[in-house]
């Protein structure tokens, strides 16, 4: 299974960024929750940068305005995680472009759907 970081990981769970990690701790991959002003997300130890992430991460999904986007997206570059999944409303032309000419691959997609899940059922 692969490894995910949530990026925009929440403690709400009435929001994405948590329904996200549910979903895929719940498939069985190993989750990664960031967010800087978190230490714990449904149990699960929160980072405040992927940089901080121990070991390989093998997509990052995206939970966070495209401008929040924009600050981070050279951390997944410098982190070498080669995928990233843009959620509705977090992506921009301007990202769009700047993942372009890191040479990262972007899905635009519900990462929640991707897990095989509906956000409803969260």
């Amino acid at each position: 299974m692969p490894s995910i970081a949530i990026i925009g990981a929440s403690a709400n769970r009435a929001k994405y960024g948590n329904k996200a990690l549910r979903a895929y701790l719940q498939r069985g991959d190993t989750v990664y929750p960031i967010n800087p002003r978190l230490s714990e997300v449904e149990g699960v130890r929160a980072y405040a940068s992927v940089l901080d992430v121990p070991g390989d991460i093998d997509i990052a999904t995206f939970y966070v305005p495209p401008e929040v986007g924009l600050k981070v997206i050279e951390e997944v570059k410098q982190k070498g995680i080669p995928q990233i999944l843009l959620n509705p409303g977090a992506e921009s032309e301007e990202l769009l472009r700047k993942v372009e000419a890191l040479g990262i691959q972007s899905t635009l997609a519900c990462s929640i759907a991707l897990a095989g899940r509906s956000p409803s059922e969260f």
